[in-house]
């Protein structure tokens, strides 16, 4: 069984080809921000169309970089790129590629990832968050990803961590995607994210805000693990020691929640293998072995 999957995000994009359970190609190329949509398409299409030459897929998965209805299988928007506004992706691989394809937000995709294949394994509930251009999060519960009632469920990065912030580009103040995430970061400091958190005065006050938005989750979920992927999770322990220890400030003795942090086993790949995951629930995969 031959598992096209996709990861759309807001930097770059990933395509890989999954034989069973085996990574077995894998491409990635930056994101034209100013070529949306159109450009984004023509792309997959010409590295899929080229893969495919002697060698058959059968499904697709996608994790895409902003919020989709799951149940309509559309796109609701991007923030990042334009032109994805209520677009049926899924369609779009089925009458280009012919292809039957599933999709959801790229945090509840990295989430499954993580849960099936890498630090998640065996931690339930787990929370997935992946911090990159923007900050996305992922509840995975019963084996399951934990959508809620209109397929927002989990998006940690529009939780108001300072009331009185700068404006998001969602529209409201002091998001945790304002204040943490690499696009803003970038724009606030003029210099990278991967720069920045070399920089130990710098990620001493920037885990402060983090840690806000994750008291939150932890408090509201009681997560069994929170698994960090994207860009600036590849800060290592310089991100994760301060942060554990102003998480240890935050939630004071009297709650016994546990806090478990760690970063993504997956690395960039976390969205490729929920792509596989998501597929395989949708599509029933292994039954067809």
């Amino acid at each position: 069984m031959n598992t096209l999957a996709i990861d759309i995000g807001g930097t770059s994009f990933k395509v890989a080809v999954f034989e069973d359970e085996s990574l077995v190609l894998r491409e990635r190329r930056s994101t034209d921000r100013e070529g949306g949509r159109d450009w984004m398409l023509a792309q997959l299409q010409d590295i899929i169309l080229q893969w495919r030459s002697g060698r058959r897929f059968d499904v697709c998965g996608i994790g895409f970089g902003g919020p989709v209805d799951f149940a309509a299988q559309r796109i609701a928007l991007s923030t990042h790129v334009g032109g994805w506004a209520n677009f049926g992706l899924t369609a779009w691989v089925r009458d280009t590629l012919g292809l039957p394809a599933v999709m959801d937000n790229d945090a509840n995709v990295g989430g499954l990832g993580e849960a099936v294949y890498g630090a998640g394994a065996g931690c339930d509930p787990l929370l997935y968050l992946t911090v990159s251009t923007g900050i996305g999060g992922g509840i995975v519960a019963g084996g399951g990803i934990f959508r809620g009632a209109d397929s927002y469920a989990g998006e940690i990065g529009h939780l108001t961590v300072r009331p009185e912030g700068p404006e998001c580009l969602c529209g409201a103040r002091g998001c945790l995607e304002r204040m943490c995430s690499g696009l803003w970061l970038e724009r606030d400091y003029g210099r990278t994210a991967e720069e920045l958190l070399r920089d130990g005065d710098f990620v001493r006050a920037y885990v402060v805000d983090l840690a806000l938005g994750l008291k939150s989750a932890i408090m509201l979920l009681n997560p069994a693990r929170i698994v960090i992927g994207g860009g600036i999770a590849k800060a290592g322990e310089r991100l994760f020691g301060p942060l554990r220890e102003e998480l240890r400030r935050r939630i004071t003795d009297w709650s016994r929640a546990r806090i478990d942090v760690a970063p993504a086993a997956l690395g960039d790949d976390s969205v490729l293998w929920g792509a596989l995951a998501l597929a395989d629930r949708e599509f029933n995969l292994k039954g067809r072995k």
